[in-house]
């Protein structure tokens, strides 16, 4: 079939580009679960904005820049920084309900903020209640098709352009869709991780997609660890926001000893791979396979109104936020690098555009600071949908359907594989030697096992969603591990423990392009 746009994810960056499309153009938004699932929808905290008059963009932006550690592109926090206020307003204007204290915003205080500056939503469910109103908006857009349990196997290129991609779904199998531009938004890779916040859907895809086609990648080593997710033995992860340390959290250990201050003036506030550092030293130094969160001397009330949803999820474990002491570790969070896009969402492939958490767009540099991931989503899906919505009116009607070469080597059965155990295992080699703490011996270890599973795992012609993830992770995992060793330093949230200090000459991006 025949598409103007196709938008790949139904995040915060893909919903908000096909707002942005031409409506007299046809556009097909895919998602591999229901539209409502994203790690977007998962969003606690918040989204970062220059809203109070105390403060400034400058701040926002030095904030922003600092916590890059070095990689930012000032132009691009720049632009980003100034556009929030305008894109939180364009949300409410969505009709998403933000918390408010005698009718404006209410804003808080974050990691690495200097002034409060988050605009959240139910309390602590931003991005539920953004998401909402930004599907019910697209839902009413009349030139927007959505398909659900969609995947995306590969993308179709051409004479070096993206011509669309190929789809599966149990109603009509394997489906060519043709496209004029496309527009990857497909969020995280958490997944490639034993610990994380991220939803079983963030596998990695679409930087996978993008790397086969033959377009840029940098930065791939730059995993973001959120320093506090719900530990509990045997349980799902749950992220505990860090919205719960701005309103006046402290971090302890099993003694009791709040530790932070060993660690960073700014305590508990300090950027996260800092947090999520020092937690990790004093679970070592305690012995103590977690740290935990101490609410007990904030006001009860306090905390069951600004956080009702993890007051809720706590109960659940027989924990009470505001009286008992909540045990937290590190998980991956966020991936920092991906495909490489100007200000507009453009990548380095003709005729493909990316937004989101996908992409490395030069905002976070080496480290992402607190709610600036939603703003952008916004930002860049705003540009992305408008660039591939002028492109895709330049380009006629009548194009023609490429011939299709296949590049697949035989097939075999997938039974002959055990998915769940070998994905076990790759989450378990991640978290120990590509994990918070690196080194050269661990990530050499971590490279012959990947490099093993790959091999005999990339020829097969899988007929299954899982299989098709297990090929994306383990791709990217080798992307991952190969910058990681080719950056001989430590740098925001990439830490070498034979390599501590940051080195001038790696004051740059790590890019990767396929070489088929």
């Amino acid at each position: 079939m025949f598409v103007d746009v196709l938008i790949i994810g139904t995040g915060i960056a893909g919903v908000r580009a096909a707002l942005e499309v031409d409506p007299k153009l046809r556009v097909v938004m895919v998602t591999k679960d229901q539209v409502s699932v994203s790690n977007s929808s998962w969003a606690q905290g918040g989204i970062a904005g220059v809203l109070d008059p105390s403060d400034e963009f400058s701040n926002h932006a030095e904030d922003t820049i600092t916590a890059g550690a070095g990689l930012c592109d000032e132009d691009v926090v720049k632009a980003v920084v100034e556009s929030a206020p305008k894109c939180i307003r364009e949300l409410a204007a969505y009709g998403a309900n933000f918390d408010k204290i005698d009718g404006h915003i209410a804003l808080t205080t974050e990691g690495g903020h200097s002034h409060p500056r988050v605009a959240h939503a139910l309390g602590d469910a931003t991005g539920k209640e953004l998401m909402r109103a930004l599907i019910d908006s697209i839902r009413g857009a009349s030139g927007t098709e959505i398909w659900e349990k969609t995947f995306t196997i590969d993308l179709l290129t051409y004479d070096g352009e993206c011509r669309g991609a190929l789809m599966w779904n149990s109603y009509h199998g394997k489906t060519f869709v043709w496209a004029k531009q496309t527009i990857v938004a497909t969020g995280g890779a958490g997944r490639l991780y034993r610990e994380t916040t991220n939803p079983d859907i963030a596998t990695a895809d679409g930087h996978a997609l993008a790397y086969r086609a033959g377009a840029e990648l940098r930065d791939m080593e730059m995993m973001q660890f959120h320093p506090t997710v719900l530990y509990i033995a045997g349980s799902s992860r749950h992220l505990i926001s860090e919205a719960v340390r701005g309103e006046g959290g402290h971090l302890v250990d099993v003694a009791g000893y709040r530790f932070m201050g060993d660690y960073d003036d700014r305590l508990e506030l300090a950027p996260r791979d800092i947090v999520s550092r020092a937690i990790t030293d004093q679970m070592e130094k305690t012995r103590h396979p977690c740290v935990y969160l101490d609410l007990t001397h904030l006001d009860p009330n306090m905390i069951a109104n600004r956080f009702p949803n993890i007051s809720e999820m706590c109960r659940e474990f027989g924990l009470d936020l505001a009286k008992d002491r909540i045990p937290v570790r590190p998980g991956a969070h966020y991936m920092v690098g991906g495909l490489t896009v100007d200000l507009n969402g453009k990548t380095t492939l003709p005729r493909l555009w990316a937004a989101g958490e996908v992409t490395s767009s030069g905002l976070h540099g080496a480290n992402r600071l607190a709610s600036n991931s939603l703003l952008e989503g916004l930002f860049f899906g705003i540009n992305a949908g408008l660039g591939a919505s002028e492109a895709a009116l330049q380009i006629p009607d009548n194009f023609e359907a490429p011939p299709v070469l296949s590049g697949s080597t035989f097939m075999e059965n997938q039974d002959s594989l055990n998915l769940t155990d070998l994905l076990n295992s790759l989450g378990a080699i991640m978290w120990r030697n590509v994990g918070i703490r690196r080194d050269e011996t661990g990530l050499a270890a971590a490279a012959t096992q990947v490099d093993f599973w790959e091999r005999y795992v990339s020829l097969r012609e899988f007929q299954s969603v899982e299989g098709w993830e297990l090929q994306n992770m383990l791709l990217v995992a080798r992307l991952i591990i190969e910058s990681a060793r080719a950056r001989k330093e430590s740098r925001g949230v990439h830490y070498r423990s034979d390599y501590p200090e940051s080195d001038d000459s790696f004051q740059g991006h790590v890019s990767i392009v396929s070489q088929q």
